[in-house]
């Protein structure tokens, strides 16, 4: 699997009055943009052909902050997602760049980190059949995506903000699909709420016995940054994590030289952008070897 779409669009109701001046995925979690945690997310599971969809008002600024992509070894490809019409309508929109691939799915405001994560991801993308969709534990499973297992620990059953959940893990917002997957999103009937659901979706490949969910444990951290107290809550994550044991969290200009996509050289160039910043120093010590 070689592409993967950022869905960065809707109107960040939840976040207004911020969002009534910027993309919701635009705004700061601690020393970056949004965007960037799940970029980076992307970039480590190894996929370098990118499409990135928002709105046709906030499309000009992600141009702006990405480019083409050529500074991390990517390419990225823009399209526009007129009204918030649901998750899955990613993948009717960008039917025709896929173009009969695998592709990835990664939502703009969601930051996954951890151990292990880059051989789960690596494994998610190189699986040519069927689906992968990751699983987090959460206390307030009513507000998300719930799967439910058997005893054999296969998925049995995934409900889109049940009443009256059968389990605690939720859905994250990536997933990995194969070849069928603008096929069966095509397929898709708008729910009461007039959205192609991403649930929906899943669904297909539940019942073709295709899906595949993989469950992350206690060594890693799942945050939604879509309410003034997640996207603080983020902030703070990010800042424990790089302060406390200097490392990056959501640096796609690190990561990207880590896959071999971009060389030191390129790294150094990036490092100067940022000037006198902490983020700036610490790629520039990774250029010249001189971090970990």
């Amino acid at each position: 699997m070689r592409k993967g779409i950022l869905l960065a669009g809707g109107s960040g109701t939840r976040l207004h009055p911020m969002t009534l001046a910027s993309s919701k995925q635009l705004l700061p979690v601690y020393d970056k943009p949004m965007v960037y945690y799940p970029l980076t997310v992307l970039i480590l599971a190894g996929i370098r052909d990118i499409m990135v969809i928002s709105t046709p008002a906030d499309l000009p600024q992600f141009k702006r902050l990405l480019g083409d992509g050529e500074r991390l070894g990517v390419k990225f490809t823009y399209a526009e997602q007129p009204s918030p019409d649901g998750i899955a309508q990613a993948f009717v929109i960008g039917r025709d760049w896929i173009a009969g691939e695998g592709c990835a799915l990664v939502l703009g405001d969601n930051l996954i980190f951890g151990d292990h994560l880059a051989a789960a991801l690596q494994n998610a993308a190189a699986r040519e059949d069927g689906a992968t969709v990751f699983a987090y534990q959460v206390r307030d499973p009513e507000r998300y995506g719930v799967v439910s297992f058997g005893h054999n620990g296969r998925a049995l059953e995934i409900v889109e903000k049940p009443s009256a959940p059968k389990s605690n893990w939720a859905v994250t917002g990536l997933y990995f699909y194969d070849a069928q997957v603008t096929e069966l999103a095509a397929a898709i009937k708008p729910s009461h709420r007039g959205e192609l659901e991403i649930t929906d979706l899943n669904k297909l490949y539940l019942e073709r016995e295709s899906l595949q969910v993989e469950k992350l444990g206690r060594g890693c951290a799942w945050l939604d940054a879509g309410t003034p107290d997640s996207l603080l809550q983020a902030a703070s994550f990010v800042q424990t994590i790089q302060s406390r044991q200097g490392m990056l969290v959501g640096c796609p200009e690190e990561v990207a030289f880590r896959m071999g996509f971009i060389d030191a050289a390129m790294l150094e160039m990036e490092a100067a952008k940022l000037g006198k910043t902490e983020l700036g120093r610490v790629l520039h010590d990774l250029a010249t070897g001189n971090h970990g």
